[in-house]
């Protein structure tokens, strides 16, 4: 069984936007010592926080994963933590105790402060009805901003990623700072290990390393390209020049409020008035959340703020030498799983609930506390649930999203 609960230009300078070019006021650069363990590491970055977007809908890995029980708060990997837990451990290492926060809908708060009792009220941004990533990191910026001061650094690292390096991941997460403190909104490209039309692009541009030397392999983005074909995603990957975009975004608090203005002033009104709410406390923001939240645009940071910003030279892009995968489904389950057997078969959960003859290369998940038969059976998924059993070939494991519409469409709303 899976324990959910152990589980303006030639020079660099962004232009286009009045407030931008406040922003980029050179910040005093104080010499930075390399850090030596986990404290040391957050003591330099005492004006970072941390925001942790932790949606979804539970329909990539269903039907392990529900509406009511996001993948983040499964241990995927066996490891004993759960992938929200992981995110906040490796976060707080770079952040320190206190700048690490988590934005999620009023459903899951019970649960993440079951896994995550470490936060307290004021490190969950409770969302009434989902408003996608641009609310949820804007949200988070205009109250750290009032909190602590505009300039704060922010930023924001999915609840469900898989990351491998930690020393890696904290040294991009340093320089994203670092470039974010000169004004950029900066974003981590992973580097691509194959033509993969499941993720987003990073077009690199120009180095920035003479801009920002605390960033010394900071690049200009050229622009951010959407999920690719296949003979396009090679033709990338052939001129070195792209990166895979994993959604991770730093940027100082009063910079993205600035473009958050320019581009969808409507959402910063709302946005601005619901951070009010925050300082004033009590049922002010109860209140302001009722008026103002379900009416925000819901719309995607990268399409809100990034792409545009990027035309106008105002995005930099850390390259993430680490290991990352989204587990966008049972495949990407299956690969960060040892075999349990020379046929390559990968079980997430209780090897002894699973039992097979001649089959080979398939994906188990035995979360129903019965045994799994295989008999002849090659390259499947198989998830069996107490109240549901997928049955599919692995190489349509991106599609079983669209069984849960099916499922929908029937007004089987209770297996969801």
């Amino acid at each position: 069984m899976i324990d959910a609960n152990a589980q303006n230009a030639q020079h660099g300078e962004p232009h286009g936007n009045p407030s931008m070019a406040a922003g980029r006021q050179e910040p005093q650069q104080q010499p930075q010592p390399q850090p030596q363990d986990g404290r040391a590491e957050a003591n330099e970055n005492q004006d970072f926080y941390a925001v942790i977007p932790a949606g979804g809908t539970g329909t990539r890995l269903w039907p392990l994963s529900r509406e009511a029980k996001p993948k983040f708060l499964y241990d995927l990997l066996g490891q004993g933590r759960t992938l929200i837990q992981s995110t906040y451990d490796r976060l707080e290492r770079v952040a320190g105790q206190g700048h690490v926060t988590v934005s999620t809908g009023w459903r899951h708060v019970a649960a993440i402060r079951e896994q995550l009792p470490q936060l307290d009220g004021n490190d969950i941004f409770a969302e009434p009805v989902p408003r996608d990533s641009t609310a949820a990191i804007c949200l988070a910026a205009a109250v750290w901003a009032r909190r602590h001061g505009e300039r704060v650094v922010v930023g924001s690292f999915a609840a469900d990623h898989v990351i491998r390096g930690a020393a890696s991941f904290a040294r991009a997460v340093r320089e994203a700072v670092a470039t974010a403190r000169a004004g950029y909104v900066t974003t981590i490209g992973i580097a691509a290990s194959r033509p993969s039309t499941a993720f987003g692009y990073i077009h690199q541009g120009r180095s920035l390393a003479a801009d920002v030397p605390e960033a010394p392999s900071a690049r200009l983005v050229e622009r951010f390209v959407e999920k690719p074909d296949a003979a396009t995603a090679q033709a990338y990957l052939s001129t070195g020049e792209y990166r895979w975009n994993a959604g991770m975004f730093v940027m100082r608090a009063d910079v993205l409020l600035g473009h958050l203005r320019e581009y969808k002033p409507r959402m910063y009104d709302a946005i601005s008035d619901i951070a009010d709410a925050y300082l004033a406390g009590g049922d002010a923001v109860d209140e302001a959340m009722a008026t103002h939240w379900s009416g925000i645009e819901k719309i995607a940071f990268d399409y809100a703020v990034a792409e545009p910003l990027s035309v106008q030279g105002g995005v930099a892009m850390i390259p993430g030498d680490f290991g990352w995968d989204d587990i966008g489904d049972f495949n990407s389950v299956a690969a960060l799983l040892p075999s349990a057997n020379q046929q390559n078969i990968k079980i997430l959960g209780d090897r002894e609930d699973v039992s097979y003859i001649d089959s080979a290369g398939d994906v188990v998940v035995p979360a129903a506390g019965r045994t799994i038969a295989l008999l002849g059976v090659n390259d499947m998924v198989v998830v069996d649930t107490p109240d549901a059993l997928l049955v599919a070939p692995r190489a349509r494991s991106q599609e079983v999203k669209n069984m849960v519409t099916h499922l929908r469409q029937e007004g089987r709303d209770e297996l969801l």
